[in-house]
């Protein structure tokens, strides 16, 4: 197991189990299977429907609380001061816990930053008064971000975004370094398929020619050797999966390292392909339904 230490001095471990697109029904055997596996981070979200599932995947696994990191997200439904309270309340009760370990911004929202900066107004506000031990923001951008901490005052510990070989988010991974936040990548083995205007049929990053040699030569899996250039340059990544035998196999991945000169040919990879929604594109609102509320 690999741990980052937050600029907040909390510890997380950097390999965190998703549970994007996992359906209530399967999501508390997957999160159960998941911590027998050795997982010890879960990401979920308000907006996946899943957060009461992974609560009790949490309390069927018999791992105590203190010993698993709870990551989830506000979605921009309950942006602004007092419903990002109300949104952490949601939260927190359908996980079944009193304290999130890490809180996050779901989306930037750039047509409405005002309500952004207010919801993570809320944020300092739970973090200060020991309700979440780290505060944090996804899919923003460097400008984003730039303004974010230009106008309040946390940085924010953690930014997750899309990021995988095939898109590196460079510039989005440099002002997270200046700052100080670890980049946590979304969909880090670039496998989504579900968003609106996916190609499934576009390049499959688990064929790619440079990730299978790289693979052959440490008796991998692609899915693992991209895996573990996440980890070893610094970033967590939370992988999904419902079916047993590949939970178990992304998280075999700490008994080999890369090479600089492999890390370094992974990143030559870049094609800026993001496969995920665009967080400027002004059409997300309206696609992804920011108005629509999370149920209590």
């Amino acid at each position: 197991m690999i741990d980052l230490t937050l600029n907040n001095g909390v510890v997380m471990p950097a390999l965190g189990f998703g549970v994007f697109q996992s359906g209530p029904e399967e999501t508390a055997m997957a999160v159960e299977t998941a911590l027998a596996t050795g997982y010890r981070h879960v990401d979920t979200a308000a907006v996946y429907g899943n957060e009461t599932q992974v609560g009790e995947g949490i309390r069927r696994s018999g791992v105590p609380r203190e010993e698993v990191f709870v990551e989830t997200k506000v979605w921009v439904s309950d942006y602004g001061y007092e419903p990002t309270l109300l949104g952490f309340e949601k939260s927190a009760r359908k996980l079944g816990i009193d304290t999130i370990d890490l809180l996050i911004l779901h989306q930037p929202a750039p047509e409405r930053f005002e309500q952004t900066l207010d919801a993570y107004r809320a944020l300092e506000t739970l973090l200060a008064d020991g309700h979440v031990r780290a505060i944090g923001v996804s899919n923003f951008l460097p400008k984003h971000l730039e303004r974010l901490v230009s106008e309040r005052d946390v940085i924010p510990a953690v930014n997750q975004v899309e990021l995988h070989p095939y898109s590196l988010q460079s510039d989005v991974q440099a002002v997270d370094t200046g700052l100080g936040v670890v980049t946590q990548a979304w969909s880090p083995i670039g496998g989504i398929t579900f968003y609106p205007g996916f190609n499934p049929d576009s390049d499959n990053i688990l064929e790619d020619e440079t990730l299978r040699a790289v693979a052959d030569a440490h008796g991998k899996t692609v899915a693992q050797v991209i895996l573990r250039w996440h980890l070893d340059q610094g970033r967590s990544a939370i992988p999904k999966s419902v079916t047993p035998s590949r939970i178990a196999e992304n998280f075999d991945i700490f008994d080999f390292e890369l090479t600089v000169a492999e890390r370094a040919r992974i990143d030559g990879l870049d094609r800026g392909m993001r496969r995920g929604p665009d967080p400027e594109d002004p059409e997300t609102p309206q696609r992804y339904n920011f108005d629509e509320p999370i149920p209590d």
